[in-house]
């Protein structure tokens, strides 16, 4: 592939798009308003639970004969890449696992090969037929010819969990054995851009892509990441999506090649969803002196604010930071997300000039990808004074072109307002993996949210 290519066309693509969008922003704004885990792999295990049941035990007798440890080996020294946990689901040896588990085998076949390790230690090849990026699941199957193999079966659709039911999560934590970990259903996450289950359970590095079980056996969902700043605060994949992944690629072909052009496709329809979402919701006004600015719907992202600390009495200062729960790992980084940030600033003790002296160098201080790097070529940036809901504004649009995933872009917005002597609000939207025309139409969206509404 030629990685020169897409930063070649983007500044000239970038610089016509951007001019002719920040261009529209007053007459935009203007118009009427139309009346919605850090990965199991992680360190930092959380604490297990003190006593494991007779049931846990049960579980745990009854699966042990249909998990997996999948291993990524280097075909060279056949040394050992990365570790997860999977389980079979059919009697030819089709076996569900995490994406993030099996990546190397879909983006570097040649230089990866994937083996499955049973309870007794017989390690086996396996080969990788299908995934799913934007719920981390993948599809392997056992490399030579198989039948009769023990499979584990799926609840079904018409018995729904409730919320504090037992369930139990099996893997194989830190390379260490099998194991199984007792919690409870806590219902879905919320702001989750996709369903995630809540479980009130212990996760442990290696255990991502192991099933997790109801009383009966039968799986509810798949492991998947845990959060490292909390106990028992983890995280599984409906089971329905790795049962929609099953009875679409049971019978395909295995990947021999890089699959970029695959994930970038699935990427595709990620980004068209979460552009779709985030124009679609409004975006709530939240007011300083006579500035508005723009904050995503509580339904869809979380917000955290600040203000400066108590004894600084320089200048008052408002912070607010918001994200979409919608990361997607793409092999070697996450993507597929929105962050928003503003501050709000009011320094009349400093004067004009002091206060005109921070506030560019505030905004002077934001940091852009311009040296590129393996993931990304290096950002190409467009500069324009705008007007928008009656507020004059100094805006900065920058892209950065995937090199390996064609067609996708990291998009960063940074604006501020440039109408008060001594106050202001400076205003960020970094949208990662995004098409170039949905990049162009969350920057619109965001800058439409901005306004001036003192009294003339």
């Amino acid at each position: 592939m030629n990685h020169s290519t897409p930063s070649r066309h983007l500044r000239r693509a970038l610089l016509a798009a951007v001019a002719g969008l920040l261009s529209l922003q007053a007459a935009h704004a203007q118009a009427p308003a139309p009346a919605r885990g850090a990965p199991a792999a992680a360190t930092a295990p959380a604490a297990a639970p003190a006593q494991i049941s007779r049931d846990a035990q049960r579980a745990y007798e009854t699966t042990r004969d249909k998990l997996v440890q999948i291993r990524t080996l280097l075909r060279n020294s056949n040394t050992q890449a990365s570790v997860g946990s999977g389980f079979f689901v059919s009697a030819n040896g089709l076996i569900i696992t995490n994406f993030h588990v099996a990546s190397q085998l879909a983006l570097e076949p040649e230089r990866y090969r994937g083996v499955y390790v049973p309870v007794d230690g017989k390690e086996a090849e396996v080969e990788l037929l299908a995934f799913d990026v934007r719920n981390d699941l993948a599809l392997l199957r056992v490399k030579a010819p198989a039948t009769g193999m023990p499979q584990l079966a799926f609840r079904g659709a018409d018995r729904p969990l409730a919320r504090g039911e037992r369930i139990y999560s099996l893997g194989n934590p830190l390379d260490i054995g099998f194991a199984v970990t007792e919690g409870t259903y806590n219902g879905l996450v919320q702001r989750s851009f996709y369903p995630r289950i809540f479980f009130g359970g212990a996760l442990n590095p290696g255990m991502s892509g192991g099933p997790a079980l109801d009383d009966a056996g039968q799986v509810v969902g798949v492991n998947v990441s845990k959060r490292l700043d909390g106990d028992l605060l983890s995280f599984l994949i409906p089971a329905e999506f790795a049962q929609a992944l099953l009875a679409r690629s049971a019978s395909a072909k295995p990947i021999t090649k890089p699959a970029h052009a695959e994930v970038a496709r699935q990427l595709a329809e990620h980004q068209a969803l979460l552009t779709q979402r985030f124009t679609a919701a409004p975006l709530t006004a939240q007011k300083h002196g006579g500035y508005s600015v723009p904050v995503p719907d509580d339904a869809l992202a979380r917000c955290w604010g600040r203000g400066r600390a108590p004894d600084f009495k320089a200048f008052d200062l408002e912070r607010t930071d918001c994200q979409i729960d919608s990361h997607v790992f793409a092999g070697d980084f996450n993507t597929g997300f929105i962050r928003l940030r503003y501050e709000a600033y009011n320094a009349p003790k400093l004067g004009p000039l002091r206060f005109s002296a921070m506030y560019s160098q505030s905004f002077a201080n934001e940091y852009f990808a311009t040296r590129g790097s393996r993931k990304a070529t290096p950002a190409e940036c467009s500069e324009r004074f705008i007007e928008t809901g009656g507020m004059p504004m100094r805006a900065v649009v920058c892209m950065s072109a995937y090199r390996k995933l064609p067609g996708l872009y990291d998009v960063s917005v940074l604006t501020m307002s440039v109408n008060q002597s001594v106050r202001g609000v400076q205003g960020r939207m970094d949208a990662q993996g995004v098409s170039f025309d949905n990049g162009l139409k969350l920057v619109a969206h965001y800058l439409a949210g901005f306004k001036w509404e003192a009294a003339p």
